[in-house]
């Protein structure tokens, strides 16, 4: 088999090396201490790079002739072992597929291993910018960001992947000679967030807004509700232009080493948060006005010049937690707008510190969702499934982050599109094998 896809793509494109072999077959599932157990030991039999779709259409004919397992990978930052071969087989990794193709007014075209960092760099010369991106925006692609995430900076004001922030993507099918579809409006629901199950993302158009004059600051509350009421406040009014609203408790600020020295003593809660330049001095007036202090600025200016706030935000916050202390995990959580505080004490009043919470406020379908990425203490399967029981008890839904399984997690998948879309343009059930669950193992996902 060796010898057959060698013929088919050859040099730099294949890859022999073992090492790099075994580190493009993971991502980063050792966010969850299950996953870490679970994935370890998975990798490819062997790794294609190309660096032009013809490269990577003779990949795709060579391993449906001999029906080899196909797992697609963009930058590898994902955190449920979205890219992780399960079967072996081959990965394709297309980060060297990584043209602009087109930038006009209000959407931008891209191959699908363009970095986001370097996608926003080339439409900031039309002074345009994205709508979101992930905490991973200097080595997430925009094919993987598709196809494996879901929200980031920018969810405040623009919601998710499925909000409309992405308006067509092209698509290769694995048959035995692989058919290109361009996909756009409704059609586009079974390749979001599908884990490359449903196709091969090539191209993806999405869309851009007029760059605006973006400051960070880091606002400081001796009380948790004070805070997060104050972010609840600027997450929700229209009259402030936001791009990222994040709350923290004490003492997660202990964790972020670089800004210690701005932050000082992790006694309190904190705000993280970008907004409109000229409304800055309007938000700290307001800020002042709920407990806040600000102990932190970065101008307009110096944005995205070295260290930003927003490296401390989304998963981010749970990466530097680790970096502290390896028991760290997390969770995902749709919070109700409507009882938020009461399930936040509740929380507090069952699990005290082993559980910190950290809000992301964001946009879904257009309504205001409290969604949080809490820092749990891991110490076994069964208390994390605990924990996540009771948050799910209370009504603060978990998406669950410590499984593989496509839609197993707790997000609305519309899971049978997506099978009946794999059917269609996978008949071969190549495309990474094991991560869609039937029915038994969705139910069997919270018992721990």
């Amino acid at each position: 088999m060796e010898e057959k896809l060698h013929q088919t793509v050859k040099e730099p494109a294949f890859i022999k090396d073992e090492n790099i072999i075994a580190r493009l077959s993971k991502d980063y599932y050792w966010y969850s201490p299950v996953l870490e157990q679970e994935l370890a030991g998975k990798t490819a039999d062997y790794v294609v790079i190309p660096e032009t779709e013809d490269e990577l259409k003779g990949a795709l004919r060579r391993a449906v002739a001999e029906k080899m397992p196909v797992t697609i990978r963009g930058g590898g930052t994902g955190n449920y072992g979205q890219s992780v071969p399960m079967t072996g087989g081959l990965v394709i990794d297309l980060s060297r597929l990584t043209s602009v193709l087109e930038i006009g007014d209000g959407f931008v075209r891209v191959q699908a291993g363009a970095r986001l960092r370097e996608i926003e760099k080339a439409i900031h010369e039309t002074r345009q910018e994205l709508t979101i991106y992930p905490s991973t925006f200097v080595k997430a692609t925009v094919g993987g960001f598709v196809s494996g995430g879901s929200g980031g900076i920018g969810s405040v004001a623009w919601g998710n992947l499925w909000d409309g922030n992405v308006i067509s993507a092209k698509m290769l099918t694995m048959e035995t000679i692989p058919q290109e579809l361009t996909v756009s409006g409704d059609e586009l629901q079974p390749y979001i967030h599908s884990y490359g199950t449903t196709g091969i993302m090539t191209e993806v158009t999405i869309p851009i807004k007029p760059k605006s004059n973006w400051m960070q600051q880091i606002y400081a509350f001796e009380r948790f509700d004070d805070a997060l009421r104050f972010s609840q406040k600027i997450a929700e009014e229209a009259r402030w232009k936001k791009r990222l609203v994040s709350v923290m408790e004490a003492p997660i600020s202990a964790f972020f080493k670089p800004l210690q020295k701005q932050i000082g003593t992790p006694d309190r809660a904190l705000i993280l948060i970008e907004i409109e330049e000229s409304q800055q001095a309007v938000l700290q007036e307001e800020a002042h006005h709920f407990g806040g202090e600000a102990v932190y600025t970065v101008p307009a200016h110096a944005y995205r010049k070295g260290i930003g706030i927003s490296d401390f935000t989304w998963n981010h916050t749970t990466l530097w937690a680790l970096k502290a202390d390896k028991r760290w995990t997390y969770l995902q959580n749709f919070f109700s707008i409507d009882e938020l505080y009461d399930q936040v004490k509740k929380i507090k009043d069952r699990f005290g510190d082993e559980v910190l919470l950290h809000f992301e406020w964001l946009r879904d379908k257009g309504r205001l969702v409290p969604a949080a990425l809490p820092l749990v203490k891991f110490k076994s399967k069964a208390q994390l499934y605990e924990v996540i029981r009771y948050f799910d008890d209370i009504g603060a839904k978990t998406n669950d982050p410590h499984t593989y399984l496509l839609g197993a997690g707790g997000w609305d998948m519309q899971m049978e599109a997506i099978a009946q879309k794999k059917k269609e343009n996978d008949p071969f059930d190549l495309l990474n094998q094991e991560k869609i669950p039937d029915d038994r193992q969705i139910r069997g996902m919270t018992k721990g």
